[in-house]
Formats: structure tokens, C-alpha cells, sequence
């Protein structure tokens, strides 16, 4: 029987840390702290044309990740399609296809996003902003704090990383001799002027960052679509941004919905879409663009242990905390474990077993499913105990004594043994792939 701590949402929180104490940055337009607790949620904000507004006629309400009972985390705009959009579609058809700067245009730039980069590195390395970004993300994306910090830091090193000259040599040119006296080739990285970024909500600072870094080194201007369950950490890492210097109509940031997004991006036209998410939209994405889009798509990931068997006990640490860190909501979470036999017999499963029993809603080493239902999971767990010698390891059941909100799943991880010969026949592939 496998172990767990039943705490009531009330006593959550009362253990659960809090920084009421901490330090919020000058720049900053809203206090993690109140966050999911003020009866007055945050409201983000649109950025176009250098200018912050939340003018639309709707908005999308995002609820306490943890608890249904407490006030929503914040409102943001819900774009729509017509005059609302238009100001973000006459910004990007004014991005010329040269670029803000490139090898031959502005090229001081390149030295102003090098400092940029290094007084955001510098600002997230301090512990106090640190501290306000991985509250930020834990109160959108429920994740323990060790993920939260790790996000932070990962992002604060890239940024340290493009720092001075850094982001000039980035865009270093090449030369090649001709065939013939007085010829010769060169080649520059240039710019593909106005392009989109649709960032995903499990690593809600770090993913996006980098890809928006990136775009602008090299001389894009983007428009960043962010998931709306996380938009307002970017918010906040955009106020860091201009803080540190960068001109507030370099990026535009907009609230919307998926089919608003995709008017825009072919429309606008945008030249080149990154996107993170679902292979689903990603396919569409690539019909609509005639394959104008950069994909980090959902990927379903497969663990092979052979026959040989070794080091057990981290073995099992590390399926657990590849299946279950975050919700298992990682883009490299562990999907599917292959194990020979050998390794059930050495206990690698009741192993795994207990290293998930010491998982709790206390710590966030369990949190809520963002983007599936209770009822969903269970649901698929279910079927795959249909097939024939299918058995339930441990979980399959929602979270006792909780109050996440009905429309994320709330279950105590989860595995499911399918023997490998089902697994193979083609009626049951699918489901269990």
C-alpha cells in the first residue's frame, strides 16, 4: 500500500513558505504573496507599439492552481479577432524584412542587447529577484521549488551568457575565396524582420526567454504569444527588460487564444513562428504557414533499461523524478518505461513506488495537471487495465483531501505495467502510446 500525507488546502498553506518579507523590484506591477489570495486579482496587461493596455471587450480568468475556494490568480485581455487584433497585425506589416538591425543596419544594437542581456543575467542572479520569479511561476505553474529556481537560474545564465560582445559575435559573417582574382563570397546571419513566439506554460520564464533573446540578438522584432495560464511571468520579465534598458517597442506581447493567434501570424504575415506545444497545432501551423514555423513540439519520451542491472537505487530516482517532476508535465518527461525482466526482479518497481510515496502537495513534488482533467487521467488509466495482463503498480487515484480546481487534474503519480506483447497489438498501440 503506498504511503502518502493527506493534508486539508487549509493546512497547505499553512506550511507551505511564504515570502510576505521578500523584496519586490521597483520595475515589478504586481507581489507574488497576493497572488491567488487578494480578492483583487492581477490583471495583465497587452504590450504593442511600446504601449501597455488591457482595452478588450473580454477577458480569460485563471483560477488558483491550488485552490478552488481562494480568489483567481489574474484576468488577462482576451484578444479578439478585428480592431482589438488589428494594432498588433499594422505592427508587425511595419517590421521591414531587413530587420530592426542587421550586419549592415544599426549595428550598434548588437552591443545595447549585449548589455541588456547582462544586466537582466546580473538582476536574476540576485536572490531577491530570484525569489519574486519563482514565486511568480509556483503561483501559474504549481512545481517544487527547486524546479522554480532551476528555471531561474538556467534562464539567468543565458542571459549572463550574451552578455558584452557576446551577442555581436553571435552574428559573426563568414568569407569564402572565389574562383578567380578580385571574387569573393560572404555571408551574413541576417534578420527575418517580423516573427511570432507561441511559448508554452510548463517552464513559463525559461522557454520563452530564450527563444525571445534570441530573436532579438539578431535583429527580429517579435510579437510573443504566452500561455495564458502563465502570461504574467513574462509580463514581469518584460518590465525587467525595459528596466534594463530595452526600448519598449521592440516586443509586443499578446493575450489571446489560439485561433486569434493564428489570424495574426497569417495575416500580419509574420515571416517565421516559433512554436512549443502540442503536435496537433504544430501540424496545423505548419499547413496555414506553408511551413514558416520552428517547432518544439510535445514529445512522448521512452526510458530502455536492458537486461543488465546496476546502480537500482538511482535508477529508480531518476525514472521518478523523469516521470513525476513538475506533474509529469516536462517536455522530457518519461512516457514509457521499457524494463526487462531483470529489473522487476531486483525491485526496480517498488522502488519507484516508494520514491513516489515521499511525494506531497506540501512541497509541490506533486501539483496539479495543467492541461488534463482529473476524470481524463483516471479515465486512460482505466483503459489500460483493460488490457489483458495490464496491472495498476501504483497511484490511479485522485488526490485525497484536496481543493485544485475540477478543470486540472489532481492524481497521486501513477504507473500502470502492460505486458510488451499487448502493448504491440494494434488495438491497444494507441492508447498505450
Amino acid at each position: 500500500m503506498m504511503h502518502s500525507r493527506h493534508l486539508t488546502a487549509t493546512t497547505l498553506r499553512a506550511i507551505r513558505p511564504t515570502r510576505l518579507l521578500s523584496t519586490v523590484p521597483s520595475w515589478a506591477t504586481l507581489d507574488p504573496a497576493s497572488l491567488g489570495s487578494s480578492p483583487q486579482p492581477h490583471a495583465v496587461c497587452n504590450l504593442v507599439n511600446g504601449r501597455w493596455n488591457s482595452d478588450t471587450e473580454k477577458s480569460i480568468t485563471i483560477p488558483n492552481p491550488l485552490d478552488k475556494n481562494a480568489p483567481d490568480v489574474c484576468t488577462l485581455p482576451d484578444t479578439q479577432v478585428g480592431e482589438e487584433l488589428q494594432p498588433f497585425i499594422d505592427s508587425m506589416r511595419a517590421v521591414p524584412k531587413s530587420g530592426v538591425h542587421n550586419p549592415l543596419k544599426n549595428v550598434h544594437r548588437y552591443l545595447e542587447l549585449g548589455e541588456i542581456s547582462r544586466k537582466a543575467g546580473h538582476a536574476l542572479s540576485t536572490p531577491d529577484i530570484a525569489d519574486f520569479f519563482a514565486d511568480t511561476i509556483q503561483k501559474t505553474v504549481p512545481k517544487s521549488r527547486a524546479q522554480a529556481m532551476g528555471e531561474v537560474k538556467v534562464t539567468a545564465d543565458f542571459l549572463n551568457n550574451f552578455g558584452g560582445d557576446n551577442v555581436r559575435f553571435l552574428a559573426r559573417s563568414f568569407g569564402v575565396p572565389g574562383d578567380h582574382y578580385g571574387q569573393f563570397s560572404h555571408g551574413h546571419r541576417w534578420p527575418y524582420g517580423p516573427v511570432a513566439i507561441v511559448a508554452p506554460f510548463n517552464f513559463p520564464l525559461e522557454i520563452p526567454v530564450l527563444q525571445l533573446m534570441g530573436a532579438l540578438f539578431m535583429g527580429n522584432r517579435p510579437v510573443l504569444k504566452p500561455a495564458e495560464k502563465c502570461a504574467l511571468v513574462m509580463e514581469q520579465f518584460l518590465h525587467l527588460l525595459h528596466d534594463c534598458g530595452m526600448d519598449k517597442k521592440d516586443v509586443d506581447l499578446l493575450n489571446c487564444q489560439g485561433p486569434v493567434a493564428e489570424k495574426l501570424i497569417v495575416e500580419a504575415p509574420v515571416r517565421l513562428t516559433q512554436f512549443t506545444g502540442s503536435s496537433r497545432v504544430a501540424e496545423m501551423l505548419l499547413e496555414k504557414t506553408k511551413g514558416k514555423v520552428k517547432i518544439e513540439d510535445a514529445g512522448f519520451d521512452w526510458k530502455i533499461l536492458g537486461p543488465d542491472v546496476g546502480n537500482v537505487d538511482y535508477v529508480s530516482w531518476q525514472c521518478d523524478q523523469d516521470a513525476y517532476a513538475c506533474a509529469g508535465q516536462k517536455c522530457s518527461a518519461q512516457s514509457i518505461l521499457f524494463a526487462h525482466e531483470n529489473w522487476e526482479k531486483a525491485g526496480l518497481f517498488d522502488k519507484m513506488q516508494a520514491n513516489a510515496a515521499t511525494r506531497s502537495l506540501v512541497d509541490l513534488s506533486i501539483a496539479p495537471v495543467l492541461t488534463h482533467t482529473t476524470k481524463s487521467i483516471l479515465d486512460h488509466a482505466a483503459r489500460l487495465l483493460e488490457i489483458p495482463g495490464a496491472k495498476l503498480l501504483f497511484g490511479g487515484k485522485e488526490l485525497e483531501n484536496h481543493s485544485i480546481p475540477e478543470v486540472y487534474g489532481a492524481v497521486y503519480p501513477t504507473a500502470v505495467y502492460v505486458p510488451l506483447q499487448e502493448l504491440l497489438k494494434p488495438e491497444n498501440f494507441d492508447v498505450c502510446t
